[in-house]
């Protein structure tokens, strides 16, 4: 390992910056939501890449992108990266799209060094992991790991109506690879942080063990619209009300669960949104995320209590469904040691964590081994314009993945 081949940095920057100008934003983001023109721009440029560095490439049903390069024996299970290249609505530059890319320059780095792997080696493009267009999130990855039935996957709407499927059509991406149901040897995904530990304690590599359960909710409140002027206090059924107190609920249950708990209310909507109107109805999201499993099924219990509580003091109408869930997963051991194994061999710091964050490696490690490596962003900050990292992380991440990627490929 002593000797083994690095990456270019500066071309893996460059490409990052160059994919940033599609869908990029005034402030230094990007705007490429899934399956629109912006994404279908990223993808061609990608799949152009990949060709030039003598990939061949595959497309699923569900868009997924899959560029490989053979191995000396094809007929072995391949080593597979990747990540995503849709963004938040107003999101960052290196969410999800430095995973891809920098599985890439894994790619033209055993091409410039005249590497041959026993196994081949894959980069991957999961459609739709944000879930901003197109709920819920990690889609398409749920598709191909048996999570979801493709009929779902492809019949998920966006706010005006359209189908994933019908999106997948109109951007040329409805592929006709089959989902799913051939071996991988192992898979690594290489992600930002999205959070602020590894700068804050100065690490370059975080070592992901695994990740935090999810549950999201959406929770729609009914009461009675009325005109703000001549409707007494006493006689208003106020639906927004509401929705407040369930907000206050809600973040007083992740307080209560210490440094792990994370409760949000991110997505609202008021009906009918007039300065003069006692608002008659409200639809909003819930989310919790864990590595307990059972801390999950109390907070479950804790929200449906609170939001029935708060319906009936109010005298409001509630409806609470559960639109997404996933455990909390645990990661290949093997794959980690990889990873331990080769920011050793590099001298780079690093700890282990569990990732706060869904991705696709999570639904991934269902039907394969698994694990995900973490570089620093700047203050932590991610689903947001100024989402920022700096060159040499960028780098580091990529010679580890490399590193990582040639010893189960060999």
């Amino acid at each position: 390992m002593s000797a083994s081949p690095r990456i270019n940095g500066t071309r893996l920057w460059d490409s990052l910056m160059e994919m940033a100008q599609i869908g990029g934003t005034a402030k230094g983001g990007v705007s490429r939501l899934a399956l629109t023109e912006e994404d279908r721009l990223g993808r061609d440029l990608f799949a152009r890449w990949a060709t030039e560095a003598g990939c061949t490439l595959r497309v699923d049903a569900m868009g997924n992108m899959f560029a490989r390069r053979a191995g000396r024996n094809d007929e072995l299970a391949p080593v597979i990266t990747g990540s995503h290249a849709d963004s938040q609505p107003a999101g960052g530059k290196f969410d999800g799209i430095y995973g891809v890319l920098a599985g890439l320059e894994v790619i033209r780095t055993l091409n410039d060094h005249d590497i041959q792997t026993e196994r081949a080696v894959e980069v991957v493009n999961w459609t739709n992991e944000e879930g901003s267009r197109f709920a819920p999130a990690m889609i398409a990855s749920g598709v191909y790991t048996g999570v979801f039935d493709l009929e779902y996957g492809l019949s998920r709407t966006d706010a005006q109506g359209i189908t994933l499927g019908e999106a997948l059509q109109i951007i040329g991406y409805a592929g006709d690879e089959p989902m799913g149901g051939r071996d991988i040897h192992a898979a690594f995904e290489l992600h930002i942080e999205q959070g602020p530990i590894l700068e804050a304690e100065d690490i370059t590599i975080g070592v992901v063990t695994g990740a935090q359960g999810q549950r999201w909710y959406e929770i729609e409140l009914g009461g009675r619209s009325a005109h703000a002027g001549t409707t007494p206090m006493d006689h208003r059924l106020d639906a927004l009300l509401g929705m407040a107190r369930v907000i206050e609920a809600v973040n007083a249950m992740g307080v209560a669960q210490g440094a792990e708990g994370r409760a949000t209310v991110g997505w609202v909507n008021v009906f009918p949104n007039s300065r003069n109107v006692v608002p008659g109805r409200t639809l909003f999201s819930v989310e919790f995320r864990h590595p307990d499993e059972g801390v999950l099924g109390v907070l479950d219990g804790q929200l449906r209590a609170e939001v029935q509580a708060i319906a009936e003091h109010i005298g409001l109408t509630h409806h609470l469904k559960q639109i997404f869930q996933y455990a909390p997963i645990a990661f290949d051991s093997d794959c980690i040691e990889r990873v331990e194994q080769a920011a050793a061999t590099l001298g780079y710091s690093q700890r282990r964590m569990i990732s706060g964050a869904g991705h696709d490696a999570c639904y991934l490690s269902k039907v394969a081994p698994t694990s995900m490596i973490f570089v620093p962003c700047v203050d932590g900050l991610s689903h947001n314009e100024a989402e920022h990292i700096h060159p040499h992380w960028a780098e580091a991440g990529a010679n580890v993945l490399l590193l990582a990627m040639l010893a189960k490929a060999d």
